[in-house]
């Protein structure tokens, strides 16, 4: 490293909130008390819930439920990618349908536009750039990949991506050895912190109730169990993504997969000239162990990817911290993709953790029987994904109530999704491990034996992920 380890700030929740700063924490739960619905999370998920369903009836009494502050999880630490991706979208079409799929598909892309004009109607200044998503291709089996990803993508309704040769994408951002990539105008880079500490004041400034220190320990029909006392309400909403193993019942239900960012120093308009990057896009790659970066509003390379991928027994970190072995992977990547970047300082580490079903499919769902509620199940593309699922919940809870009847969005195919359960341990770390290992091992020969078709190997990973 150009930098020794002891010079980056490591952990501390996220640049973002190092950037930002923290939130003054609110009052935690005082003791036993009733809505008529509680939300247990303050991320992203919760937050958003809790906005449209106040907007909708503003004579329900919503409480969130937060164990650290509004935003401490992977809302507060995420690579600011407000996409229009979706987890699950082709296993949806598989057992539903193209057509249901197409639906879910445009709904996301419709979801992009939703959360940069709510942002805005409220006044929260989340440095919001519209400049697409563009992922790369550097090898020719990436290039394959990538071409056969472009055509699925039109498949779904996507006219208006764009597929580009090697001078085309240097044109946009000077990768280097990128021989291709595919863009689509429906992403947007944004500062997740300033859009949750912002959505968190929305939420207040309608009236609902936030209890922050305030961990919920157990979920059940009408109940949401805390160390300071009971919340009663019709509705529970679990909205905990990669916290949701720590509820009594369910550690095996959504696996608590972890994902570690760097941030760069500011560079300079000379180095800006050597990467390009004008159009501020966001920037991905057709890796099968990706990357996913953007250019910040202040002038830096936010870079992440797989780290550690899982703690064993489902455990997540408290303070984001990041090993130095992964820091340093992080940054060969980035001077990898940006040779000119190689004195770069890496400024900031931090890592969190998303949710991963077992079937990598996201999913919202409502149990009429017992009011209970839950959304998520992101696997990493929860920044837009929370608000559709947001206004989903939001649009369940109402027809239960009888205040509406069925909805585009109450029909779309992730609603009500069940699957299986994660294998108990150590067969889940060993499974998790294992497979990352195989992807990297994957992308390693692809690099070294230049070829059009992917690694076997990725196709074994695969298949012990539970993707294909």
């Amino acid at each position: 490293m150009s930098s020794s380890a002891t010079s980056v700030v490591n952990g501390g929740i996220s640049f973002w909130y190092a950037d930002d700063g923290l939130p003054a924490v609110r009052e935690p739960l005082p003791g036993d008390a009733s809505a008529d619905v509680v939300i247990v999370g303050g991320g992203f998920t919760g937050l958003w819930t809790a906005y449209y369903l106040k907007k909708a009836a503003p004579f329900l009494r919503i409480t969130v439920l937060e164990q650290k502050f509004c935003g401490y999880g992977a809302s507060g630490r995420n690579g600011g990618w407000l996409y229009n991706g979706i987890a699950g979208r082709d296993r949806y079409a598989r057992l539903h349908g193209h057509e249901a799929a197409v639906r879910l598909q445009r709904a996301m892309n419709d979801t992009v536009a939703e959360v940069v004009a709510v942002a805005a109607a409220e006044g929260v200044d989340a440095d919001v750039h519209q400049g697409g998503v563009l992922e790369v291709a550097t090898t020719p089996a990436q290039l394959a990949r990538l071409r056969a990803f472009h055509e699925h993508e039109l498949t779904y309704g996507e006219k208006d991506r764009e597929l580009y040769g090697a001078r085309q994408t240097a044109e946009r951002i000077r990768v280097a050895g990128a021989v291709g990539a595919s863009w689509t105008p429906h992403g947007a880079r944004l500062h997740p912190v300033r859009l949750v500490k912002g959505l968190a004041a929305a939420v207040e400034a309608l009236g609902v109730t936030v209890h922050e220190s305030t961990p919920v320990t157990e979920i059940r029909p009408k109940h949401a169990v805390t160390p300071y006392g009971t919340v009663r309400a019709p509705y529970v909403l679990r909205c905990t993504e990669g916290f949701t193993a720590s509820l009594k019942g369910q550690r095996r239900t959504w696996l608590p997969m972890n994902s570690s960012m760097i941030a760069t120093e500011p560079l300079t308009d000379e180095q800006w000239a050597a990467v390009g990057w004008d159009g501020r896009e966001t920037l991905g790659d057709m890796a099968h162990a990706y990357m996913y970066a953007q250019r910040t509003a202040d002038g830096r390379i936010a870079l992440g990817g797989r780290g550690v991928p899982y703690r064993f027994g489902s455990r997540t970190d408290n303070d984001g911290r990041t090993q130095d072995a992964t820091v340093e992977a992080l940054r060969e990547i980035l001077t990898r993709f940006f040779p000119a970047l190689a004195g770069v300082r890496v400024a900031h580490a931090w890592s969190g953790v998303l949710g991963v079903p077992r079937d990598w499919c996201a999913t919202v769902t409502l149990d009429r029987a017992t009011g209970l509620g839950w959304a998520g199940g992101y696997v990493g593309s929860g920044v837009a994904t929370a608000n559709l699922a947001a206004r989903t919940l939001r649009d369940l809870v109402q027809q239960d109530s009888g205040q509406s009847g069925r909805t585009e969005l109450t029909e779309l195919p992730w609603v009500n999704h069940k699957v299986r359960k994660w294998e108990p341990e150590p067969f889940r770390w060993l499974g998790v491990h294992g497979m990352y290992a195989t992807y990297r091992a994957a992308d390693r020969r692809e690099a070294l034996h230049p070829r059009t078709g992917s690694s076997r190997l990725a196709r074994v990973a695969d298949r012990v992920a539970g993707r294909s």
